[in-house]
């Protein structure tokens, strides 16, 4: 399979980032997605800098090859993830959920390369004068939160924007998305979605089977009168949250609170009728279970034979 900027420089074998999903992603996930030959990520979350270092380290007992982990920079811990990062040697990171700039110089003072998930023309450029190696230009398509533009008008626009390595998000969970990307000008993808039907992946079985049944329309965006739009598969909770949301008498503080742990609920504790399945668009079209090396490399087998490369 031909190489790229990005599987150079990350030193992966396929150009396929595994999403940082939040209670999804842990070191069992993300040591899948690197054995298989793309970038495997450990999502920091909420993790303070202690629990965030057991799961680096528990990541370097199960693989030895790159894997990353995702920064939420509007984490109450985040500069204990940050120097967690950089104190275990880790050699990648996705940052989102706000703006990295304060962090820049301590994580490539350590050789840690960053690469910014992006949801604007603007954050992008942003992004690359501040020093990102790459950025993942997010379409609202995506699951959890989510911007206004959608991945086929983002991606290209980003591109011509930038000159450092684009990686495509949202939407993309077969052979058909990759290879629409690398034509929009990507060279990688990041998939979310796809991973949480994985074997390997630890989510709750009632999220996943939640995921394996959804269709093309049950997912829905709640969250954009508080700034922070979230795309979830559709049930109880997103009902009363969408309910609540159009009702002028409900605060902002009483959707914080409806929305607090809802995440965790689902996938951890499998209640997926009160909590957050967060989900892309895409998941009508993710309806078989497989590992990480079956997904990756039967993607990637099928983007590459629609582009015409071996």
């Amino acid at each position: 399979m031909s190489t790229n900027r990005i599987c150079e420089m990350l030193g992966i074998r396929y150009p396929v980032i595994q999403g940082g999903m939040a209670w999804v992603a842990d070191a069992e996930l993300a040591a899948a997605v690197s054995n298989a030959g793309g970038l495997g990520l450990i999502a920091a979350m909420n993790s303070n800098g202690e629990q965030l270092k057991e799961q680096i380290r528990k990541a370097k007992t199960l693989t030895d090859k790159p894997f990353g982990v995702n920064l939420m920079l509007m984490s109450p811990f985040i500069e204990e993830a940050v120097q967690a990062v950089c104190e275990e040697g880790v050699g990648v990171v996705t940052t989102g959920a706000g703006n990295p700039a304060k962090y820049m110089e301590q994580l490539k003072g350590a050789g840690v390369k960053v690469i910014c998930v992006v949801a604007s023309v603007a954050l992008a450029v942003m992004a690359e004068r501040m020093g990102a190696v790459a950025v993942v230009a997010e379409g609202c398509e995506s699951g959890g939160h989510v911007g206004d533009t959608t991945t086929m008008a983002l991606v290209p626009q980003v591109k011509d924007a930038v000159s450092i390595p684009v990686v495509a998000a949202g939407g993309i969970a077969d052979g058909r998305g990759m290879a629409a990307a690398f034509m929009l000008g990507a060279e990688a993808v990041q998939m979310g979605t796809r991973f949480l039907t994985a074997k390997e992946c630890n989510v709750h079985p009632n999220y996943k089977e939640k995921v394996l049944k959804a269709k093309d329309r049950d997912t829905i965006v709640t969250g954009k009168s508080l700034g922070h739009p979230v795309r979830a598969l559709k049930n109880r909770m997103t009902r009363e949250f969408q309910a609540k949301e159009q009702d002028p008498a409900t605060t902002p503080e009483e959707l914080e609170r409806m929305g607090a742990g809802a995440l965790r609920r689902a996938a951890v504790e499998g209640d997926v009728k009160t909590g957050s399945c967060m989900c892309g668009q895409i998941a009508g079209l993710v309806n078989s279970e497989g590992t990480c090396e079956e997904i990756i490399t039967g993607i990637c087998r099928d983007a590459f034979a629609l582009l015409g490369k071996e």
